[in-house]
């Protein structure tokens, strides 16, 4: 068996080795990769803003402006501008606990951090329902105190925050894990309290793994549409984000209108895409499988 010294010494040779595969198996394979891309993402990005645009501007921009359409733009950046904070917040907290101490339940929240990830977004509004609804566990009472959860903004931001909150948690548990306490635990030798340990060495060290976090679970708050849909109740003007707005259009044939729409959404997505593209590239972010986020 190699050594472990012969084996680090020969990765360059076996990187080299790898980097030389025939020209046909390198054609061969990224042309599998960009006609994957282009047939499954390039292609319907543009489809969505050639539909768009079909029967020119001031059609796009009245599908925009319209009362239902800008009601559904204020009520997404509303569910989006309260539901990214509260996760930012669960995110550092749940992260500061699993990354530097050790308690009963640790494997637990770790894994119902991940809980959406695994539970279908109907489900997740479905579960809401039942929690906050008229015939539901709480209902009666809230209906007492003249309370709208479900079918109000209420149950949207809670649905929201549900289906968005590992976002951010799961860009820090392992960079904070990856980092250490060793800086931490000198400020505290050094005379800092622990607010002045936190906002003098624990932020900066990890602001940009939670900018990126905050850019994906921004994405998917204003995106989501299984779990906002159950509990929306599709008021129009009232209780439709964005993806429900486009959703409706659509079932109504009001095509033009609907992509015009889309495209809100889709210049959303592709924002968020530069967004993260500037992060890993000025300050180092790489995801690799198996590893962290520096």
């Amino acid at each position: 068996m190699e050594s472990s010294t012969t084996i680090s010494a020969s990765r360059p040779a076996v990187r080299a080795k790898a980097a030389r595969e025939p020209f046909l198996a390198r054609f061969v394979l990224i042309s599998i990769a960009l006609v994957f891309l282009g047939l499954f993402l390039v292609v319907p990005l543009a489809a969505v803003f050639t539909e768009a645009f079909a029967k020119g501007w001031r059609v796009y921009l009245a599908a925009i402006r319209e009362p239902e359409a800008m009601s559904a733009v204020r009520l997404t950046v509303l569910v989006a501008l309260i539901s990214v904070p509260l996760n930012a917040v669960f995110g550092v907290a749940a992260a500061w606990a699993i990354a530097r101490f050790e308690f009963p339940g640790k494997s637990v929240l770790v894994t119902l951090i991940d809980l959406p990830f695994a539970v279908s977004p109907v489900v997740a509004g479905l579960m809401f329902v039942l929690l906050f609804g008229a015939q539901g566990t709480f209902g009666p009472w809230l209906d007492r105190h003249d309370w709208q959860i479900v079918f109000a903004t209420p149950g949207i931001v809670l649905a929201t925050v549900f289906v968005t909150f590992p976002f951010v948690a799961r860009e820090l548990i392992p960079l904070m894990q990856s980092q250490g306490s060793d800086d931490e635990e000198a400020a505290i030798v050094l005379g800092a309290s622990g607010w002045q340990m936190f906002r003098r060495v624990t932020l900066p060290n990890i602001r940009w793994g939670l900018l990126y976090g905050i850019i994906l679970c921004n994405a998917r708050a204003m995106g989501e549409f299984g779990a906002v849909s159950v509990v929306s109740g599709h008021i129009r003007g009232l209780t439709n984000t964005l993806p429900l707005h486009v959703e409706i259009l659509y079932n109504e044939y009001q095509f033009s209108a609907a992509f015009a729409v889309a495209s809100l959404l889709t210049i959303l997505a592709l924002v968020t895409l530069a967004l993260k593209s500037l992060v890993e590239w000025r300050f180092g972010i790489r995801r690799k499988a198996g590893g962290t986020n520096h």
